[in-house]
């Protein structure tokens, strides 16, 4: 991808400004590190929220507020680290629960979903392989092991409606927690995982977003990576934000919103190799910045069918609050991989 070259535009009475030619200046980095701060107190009671009244991992609730938790942690800010050991042993408690099942293929509810978003976060929090990890990377061995992928079992748009996103969790949870045993055979579904991902075409933004993110985790060919980066970048549109859906309804999922943006940054600076100071990212964090409430929080409306019962977790939006709580979690993992590193 083709970079543009800084220029310096000099203002009278004022120091040097950078930006790029046709852009405006970065993001200032105290407008990121302020919306940061604001978030990140949300997302932690989001998950605290859940921890205290439920048994169960949430994706939504925990997966993706740790996530950007722990990488928040990386650039600096502070988080409450009691807390976090708490939100870990609760994860790996949850699946220790199932441990029979997974030796045995069964796996638990939301199948490959769950227990690979599971890991991921437990590696994402520092958690050290046990018995407990390495059962659920059996399981994950186990599942689908007639197919060259990983199959989802729910319907829940957008984060548990993709056959990519189950893919990569499922294989980045073998790579972070697979044992030396195991190692033959992840190696063995990791080349026909990369084997499908450059037949497979895409037909929304989490596919976009989970299939680049499943080629680099699978180190495949470069060509197909770079096409897949171009095919996501094409895109952004002209607000600087990614919409969920490129047509249909609910006519909403259409628009920019911030589940859609955020994972779309993370996708392309993690797996993309994006700067964030590219064009294209600054544009993302302005759109963001932009649509970031008052409480720290971003609101996106729900597109799944409720199937259980309705109870406050502590983030905001009411229905809406498991996928906005789940935006925000990108989100915030977006604005703070552009933060510099205190």
């Amino acid at each position: 991808m083709g970079r543009q070259l800084w220029v310096v535009l000099l203002v009278a009475g004022s120091t040097p400004l950078l930006s790029r030619a046709g852009e405006p200046a970065p993001v200032p980095a105290e407008e990121l590190q302020s919306a940061v701060s604001k978030s990140l107190p949300l997302l932690l009671k989001a998950a605290t929220g859940h921890r205290e009244n439920r048994t169960c991992f949430a994706c939504h609730n925990q997966g993706l507020p740790i996530l950007a938790l722990t990488a928040a942690r990386t650039r600096g800010f502070e988080i409450d680290e009691a807390e976090l050991k708490k939100q870990l042993e609760f994860v790996a408690e949850f699946l220790g629960k199932n441990r029979e099942s997974y030796l045995e293929g069964k796996g638990q509810g939301g199948q490959a979903d769950t227990a690979g978003y599971a890991l991921v976060t437990l590696q994402a929090g520092g958690w050290q392989a046990d018995d407990t990890t390495a059962a659920v990377a059996e399981y994950l061995l186990l599942r689908n092991k007639d197919q060259d992928h990983w199959s989802n079992v729910s319907t829940r748009p957008p984060s548990e409606a993709s056959v990519f996103t189950t893919s990569y969790v499922a294989i980045r949870g073998l790579a972070a927690f697979g044992t030396p045993e195991q190692a033959e055979r992840i190696a063995a579904r990791r080349q026909q995982l990369r084997d499908w991902l450059a037949k497979s075409t895409t037909k929304d933004h989490e596919d976009r977003v989970f299939r680049l993110l499943a080629l680099k985790a699978v180190a495949a060919d470069s060509k197909d990576q770079e096409a897949a980066v171009q095919e996501l970048t094409s895109k952004q549109r002209e607000d600087g934000g990614w919409a969920q859906l490129d047509a249909g309804e609910p006519a909403w999922a259409t628009e920019s919103d911030a589940y859609a943006t955020g994972s779309a940054l993370v996708a392309l600076q993690q797996a993309g190799d994006l700067c964030t100071d590219d064009p294209i990212y600054q544009r993302g964090l302005r759109y963001l910045l932009q649509t970031q409430k008052d409480d720290g929080s971003w609101h996106v409306p729900s597109r799944s069918k409720p199937f259980q019962k309705y109870f406050e977790s502590g983030f905001p939006h009411g229905n809406d609050q498991f996928i906005s709580c789940a935006a925000s979690g990108w989100a915030t993992w977006a604005l703070v991989l552009a933060c510099a590193k205190n």
